[in-house]
């Protein structure tokens, strides 16, 4: 099974499909990809496919809301601040880290710091 992902005009996923490996080259990436975009295009599915991994050993699983980043070629989360960043793992941090003190902690943007 090789698992496909269709993006927006933004890069944000709109909806994820299951190829069979048959339809896409054997499903061995990168082989596999331009093979399964041209089945779900012959499918009348709509066009900017891209093949991710269930297990990220490349392109790491995605769901729906997911964004893709051009430089780097990868999945992520929305940003969920302008003040956040992108770590060496793909993950979204913010500028200051989060309090290891017990509690719910929040993030303030306006204020950039942490919040109970």
């Amino acid at each position: 099974m090789a698992l496909f992902a269709q993006l927006d005009e933004n890069n944000k996923v709109i909806q994820t499909i299951v190829v069979s490996d048959d339809d896409c080259g054997g499903g061995v990436f990168p082989g596999s990809e331009p093979i399964g975009q041209e089945f779900i295009s012959s499918l009348g599915l709509g066009e900017n496919w891209l093949q991710f991994s269930p297990d990220a050993s490349y392109r790491r699983y995605v769901s729906i809301g997911s964004i893709y980043i051009t430089i780097g070629d990868f999945f992520t989360q929305p940003q969920p601040f302008p003040s956040w960043t992108i770590d060496a793992n793909y993950d979204w941090q913010p500028p200051i880290p989060k309090p290891e003190e017990d509690g719910y902690w929040s993030w303030n943007e306006a204020q950039q710091r942490w919040v109970r």
